[in-house]
């Protein structure tokens, strides 16, 4: 039997399991192009970020344990851009395909449809199929591919930007 899985607003007190699931994609996968891990510290200041700038933050808990976590916030910072987000969703190893990142996108783009925002972005590797799948099923469209703009693990890597409309009600085949 699964434990019951609960999503929340995060707190300071999430920061360090956070911090753990990122590094771990830091380091193991090409779900972020950060090359080394990121301190506790540079952890914190984006939290403390976050949280006065107004951009949610969101973990998945399962028995007291954060297993994910999920934001949003500006895709760029000049104005015209005001009304599309980019959003980022990291579970941890070993939870990939249980339904963590499911129960973390939806209230993510609930909230974003409350705030009136306009479109959502995500930027996934190219060779990352069950991401695009997983954008794919709540309605994410492929916008385009760049090519070789990050590189990591030795090899050149190729970035899919996912887009999705918010007036347009969510999809979660």
């Amino acid at each position: 039997m699964t434990a019951e899985l609960t999503v929340r607003r995060a707190d300071r007190a999430d920061v360090p399991a956070i911090l753990e699931i990122y590094n771990e994609a830091v380091v193991n996968t090409t779900a972020s192009y950060d090359l080394v891990p990121v301190s506790l510290e540079s952890r914190l200041t984006w939290f403390d970020h976050k949280q006065g700038t107004g951009w949610p933050v969101l973990v998945a808990e399962q028995e007291t344990h954060v297993v994910g976590w999920a934001t949003f916030g500006p895709y760029r910072d000049k104005a015209g851009y005001a009304g599309t987000v980019e959003h980022s969703v990291y579970v941890q190893a070993g939870g990939r395909g249980s339904g963590v990142g499911r129960a973390l996108m939806a209230p993510l783009i609930a909230e974003a449809r409350a705030r009136g925002l306009h479109v959502m972005l995500g930027a996934v590797d190219a060779e990352n199929a069950a991401s695009i799948r997983f954008h794919q099923s709540f309605g994410f469209v492929v916008a385009g591919q760049l090519s070789q703009v990050g590189r990591k693990f030795d090899r050149w890597l190729d970035v899919v930007f996912m887009q999705l409309m918010l007036q347009e009600p969510a999809t979660t085949s």
